[in-house]
């Protein structure tokens, strides 16, 4: 048995977590071609890379099929309801931030806070007979904070990609988005809401709960955390 730790397959969070890990003394790295999804650790007795994408991590976390998985705090908050009882953060690596927002048209001059877009969305119910559209493909996550803040008249419509561009081509009237910088949003004519932050996400380094108990894997798990130097 060993040790499996799920790490982005490919771009920069790849190369920012080998680069993590290898400040701290473990080496990470792909082995064969380019496309072959195996790869290699140094540094560490029984510890196997497993190469997947930031998404399929939480999954095979929360099922124990991985250790460990480096994916951000936004995935799993949203793929993993009660996230607490199946993973635990053991350390945030501080790369990949980026903010979850909720943003609406520039041009809503009169709507720039959760208040004002309830107002808005009752005012777009009855002047167009169907609920006001958010695009976003984080449904949980926009779903609870909404709730949480008091907003009901709106439906979510699902975007997995190109979020942004949906208030234009008129497929949504605001959206829930991940934001760097800010450039998107406002490239396309749109404005976060004063309010309107529902998380803050980075990279993450995170321990499954649910991997079945195994002495030498927990042996070589302490053995990885402690080369670390993280709990």
């Amino acid at each position: 048995m060993s040790v499996k730790i799920g790490v982005p397959s490919k771009g920069r969070l790849m190369e920012k977590t080998f680069g993590w890990f290898a400040d701290r003394g473990v080496e990470l790295g792909r082995s064969g071609e380019e496309r072959e999804y195996a790869g290699f650790v140094r540094g560490v007795e029984n510890v196997e890379l497993v190469l997947l994408s930031a998404g399929e991590i939480p999954r095979e976390l929360a099922a124990g099929r991985i250790h460990l998985g480096v994916t951000g705090q936004d995935l799993i908050r949203e793929k993993l309801g009660g996230w607490e009882q199946v993973v635990e953060e053991v350390e945030v690596l501080g790369f990949g931030a980026a903010d979850l927002v909720l943003a609406v048209p520039q041009a809503w001059v009169d709507v720039g806070t959760l208040d004002d877009l309830d107002a808005a969305a009752a005012a777009f119910r009855e002047r167009h007979g169907f609920r006001l559209r958010i695009a976003t493909k984080y449904h949980r996550l926009v779903r609870e904070f909404l709730r949480d803040n008091g907003v009901a008249d709106y439906q979510l419509v699902d975007s997995q990609g190109a979020t942004e561009g949906t208030v234009k081509n008129e497929t949504a009237e605001a959206i829930a988005d991940i934001t760097s910088s800010g450039d998107t949003l406002r490239a396309n004519h749109l404005k976060t809401l004063e309010d309107g932050m529902i998380l803050r996400s980075q990279a993450t380094l995170f321990r499954s709960r649910r991997v079945a108990h195994d002495p030498e894997d927990h042996a070589a798990l302490k053995a990885l955390l402690d080369t670390l130097g993280v709990d």
